[in-house]
C-alpha cells in the first residue's frame, strides 16, 4: 500500500493486521473532533478563542485559580455533551480480539475511555483528575463541574487548590508517563498514526522513533500535516471510516 497523492482518498484494508504482535494506535485530536470536541490549532481551535496565558498555565492558575478551574469546568461539560464515535468503539473491538493492541493519546477528554478502550499511556494527562500537592492525584469523573476544588483531605483552613491534572504550556511533561509510552514504541511492530498533527513535542517524536525502530507505519487523517513523510502508508479518511477499513474485524 504505497503512499498516496493526499487529494485522492485511499481505501486500504489490512486483513492480516492481526499478526502484529504489537500495534501501537498513537491519537490525536483529530479523534475527538469527529465527537465535537474542538481541536487546539486547527480551524476553530479552541487557542484560536482563548489564550492559554490566561487558562491554560501555572502562571494563570497561581494568578486566578478560580478563573482557570471556571474555564476546565466549561471544557469538561463540553465534553460531556460529546459521544464516542464509531472509531473509538472499532479501537476496543480491536482490543478485544487482539491483546497487542495499544493505544498512546495526546487526549484529555477522555472519549477513549468512555468508549471503553484500553488506554495505555495520557501523554498530556486528563481532564477528569486532579491533583493536590500534598496529597497527590485524585480522580473526578462525576460531572462538568468538580466535585471539589479544594483538596478535601488537607486541613480546611490550609487547604490547597486542586490543579487540573494536564500538562498545560510551560509545563513540563510527567517523564514516567513517556517514559512508558517509548518503551510501548520501540517494541510496536505496527504504527498507526490517528488524527494526530505531528506538531506538538515531545509527542511528535514517537512517530520518528516508531519508523527508526522498523515499524510499519500507517497515518489515518483526513488532511496532509507536519508528520505526514514519516508514513509511507497513508489513509486520507477520518477514523470513524478508516479505522473499519484498515482493521477488518471479521
Amino acid at each position: 500500500m504505497p503512499a498516496t497523492d493526499p487529494s485522492t482518498p485511499l481505501k486500504p484494508t489490512i486483513p492480516d493486521w492481526q499478526r502484529y504482535s504489537r500495534i501501537v494506535l498513537f491519537t490525536g485530536a483529530g479523534l475527538s473532533a469527529e465527537s465535537g470536541v474542538p481541536t487546539y490549532r486547527g480551524a476553530g481551535g479552541i487557542w484560536r478563542e482563548y489564550r492559554y496565558e490566561d487558562y491554560a498555565c501555572q502562571r494563570a492558575f497561581d494568578r486566578d485559580p478560580v478563573k482557570v478551574l471556571d474555564f476546565h469546568e466549561l471544557r469538561r461539560a463540553k465534553v460531556l455533551a460529546c459521544t464516542p464515535h464509531v472509531g473509538h468503539a472499532h479501537i476496543r473491538a480491536m482490543q478485544a480480539v487482539h491483546p497487542g493492541v495499544q493505544v498512546i493519546t495526546q487526549n484529555i477528554d477522555g472519549l477513549l475511555q468512555r468508549a471503553g478502550v484500553r488506554v495505555d499511556a495520557e501523554l498530556h494527562g486528563s481532564l477528569w483528575r486532579l491533583r493536590c500537592p500534598l496529597h497527590g492525584i485524585r480522580d473526578d469523573q462525576a460531572a462538568g463541574a468538580f466535585a471539589h476544588r479544594r483538596c478535601p483531605d488537607c486541613p480546611p483552613a490550609s487547604a490547597p487548590w486542586l490543579r487540573p491534572d494536564i500538562t498545560w504550556f510551560e509545563d513540563a511533561v510527567n517523564a514516567d508517563v513517556f517514559e512508558h509510552a517509548a518503551m510501548l514504541v520501540d517494541d510496536a511492530e505496527l504504527f498507526v498514526g490517528i488524527g494526530t498533527s505531528g506538531a506538538v513535542w515531545p509527542a511528535a517524536g514517537f512517530a520518528e522513533r516508531a519508523r527508526r525502530r522498523g515499524a510499519r507505519m500507517i497515518e489515518l487523517n483526513p488532511e496532509d500535516n507536519e508528520a505526514s513523510a514519516l508514513y509511507p502508508e497513508q489513509c486520507r479518511q477520518p477514523a470513524s471510516t478508516g479505522l473499519p477499513a484498515l482493521f477488518p474485524l471479521a
